[in-house]
């Protein structure tokens, strides 16, 4: 029997707890080891990652950064809003709405899949599915694909949300289902990597690592090359290759290495969405390293120490991340030049960057969306979208950010 632990914060009582997962029977059974007196703490589990110097609360816990007056430059201009079930619900989610064409597919965690016109918002379908979510929202071969607290993979027609199939898996999926041509691939918190047939959901291969004692709650989802090859960073700090027809091993390489005496300093988890960028993909580890290589062979073709749960984005020939303590950095592409660094919204959880237009937006715990200049760093605009918060990470299209705040409100915003 393996185990996980998933660190995280409590906003409103500000206390650590430690969420042990016992994996059985296909599904996750929940066993609390945290102390006596943060038991009440740990009831509504519903912020992001804490500060590794913390973990016990040895030392005052770091409060978010205060946000200052901006010289604001841009405004984000509501362009329409609708609602998705209940969001992200009560426990850790980071359900991200998926786009497809003009269409954006979005779940909530009280089982509400929707999918919306990306243009004006207006809605084409709404399914309940009547099971808690806490994978997805993926696509691709036609279908939206979501995964259920009980361990099952569902697919759904994209056009008309009519359930096409459903599948068990190991356990609990926490990232989003990727699918190409006949095989949807899949990663669940027992680290395996599955594979499932997009016409009945059938198992075709597995491929397993090792399970580290301690984890981060969360995992990074699965990405399938035009050459026909799966891509998945690991919570032991590998990006592993294998073949979309068959699972066989391709490459291995490590992003980070566990170093210490203790099992928390030892977390090294592939959390961030990977980054493809033509024949490099780009994987960012917790208190490791951010590195790209080459998509065929494995081979490292550029590196820098940082530590990350995020994915990277690209823009002005920079790559942009938010490192653990929610600090924004620009790094010029493939060299170790910092171009500018921001840290106005230290200890503010964020999303992963996004870059759109002449901006890097990210979102916060607070619900704020902050623009940066791609230039300089500065925060030239911001606004509060969802006074719960935004934990799913931002996308674009169309023109236009999409944001999907954690009380259910997917949003469309021009930038102005």
């Amino acid at each position: 029997m393996q185990s996980k632990a998933d660190i995280v914060i409590d906003k409103k009582n500000v206390l650590y707890c430690t969420r042990m997962f016992l994996f059985g029977s296909g599904h996750k059974r929940l066993a609390l080891i945290a102390f006596f007196f943060v038991l009440n703490g740990c009831a509504n589990l519903n912020e992001s990652r804490v500060n590794p110097r913390n973990w016990f609360g040895d030392e005052e816990i770091d409060p978010p950064t205060e946000l200052v007056g901006i010289d604001r430059e841009v405004l984000l201009r509501r362009v329409w809003s609708a609602s998705i079930g209940k969001g992200q619900g009560d426990v850790y989610n980071s359900l991200k709405p998926v786009l497809d064409g003009n269409m954006i597919y979005a779940a909530s965690a009280s089982g509400v899949v929707a999918a919306h016109s990306a243009i004006d918002g207006d809605l084409v379908w709404s399914t309940n599915l009547g099971v808690q979510i806490t994978g997805g929202a993926g696509i691709g071969s036609g279908l939206v694909f979501v995964a259920s607290e009980d361990a099952k993979v569902i697919a759904l027609d994209k056009n008309s949300g009519d359930i096409s199939w459903s599948a068990p898996v190991s356990s609990e999926v926490l990232s989003a289902p990727n699918a190409k041509d006949d095989v949807v691939v899949l990663q669940t918190v027992d680290e395996k990597l599955i594979a499932l047939s997009v016409e009945d959901g059938s198992q075709r291969w597995t491929y397993e690592t090792t399970l580290p004692a301690l984890t981060l709650r969360g995992s990074s989802a699965p990405v399938i090359s035009s050459s026909g090859l799966v891509l998945a960073g690991f919570s032991n700090g590998t990006l592993v290759a294998v073949n979309a027809s068959d699972g066989v091993w391709r490459w291995e390489e490590r992003v980070a290495v566990p170093e210490g005496e203790y099992d928390i300093d030892r977390v090294i988890d592939i959390d961030g969405d990977l980054l493809v960028d033509g024949q490099r993909i780009f994987a960012s580890s917790y208190q490791g390293n951010l590195m790209a290589l080459d998509i065929e062979t494995g081979r490292i073709v550029w590196g820098l120490e940082a530590s990350s749960y995020h994915g990277l984005a690209q823009g002005f020939g920079n790559l942009y991340y938010v490192d653990d303590e929610s600090q924004v950095f620009a790094i010029r592409d493939n060299t170790d030049e910092v171009v500018w660094e921001n840290f106005d919204l230290k200890f503010r959880p964020l999303t992963a960057p996004l870059s759109i237009n002449n901006y890097v937006a990210v979102a916060d715990f607070e619900g704020y969306v902050h623009l940066l200049s791609q230039i300089d760093g500065r925060i030239v605009g911001r606004e509060q979208i969802d006074s719960n918060g935004v934990r799913s990470n931002l996308l674009s299209a169309n023109g236009l950010l999409y944001v999907y705040g954690d009380s259910g409100r997917l949003s469309a915003y021009r930038i102005e």
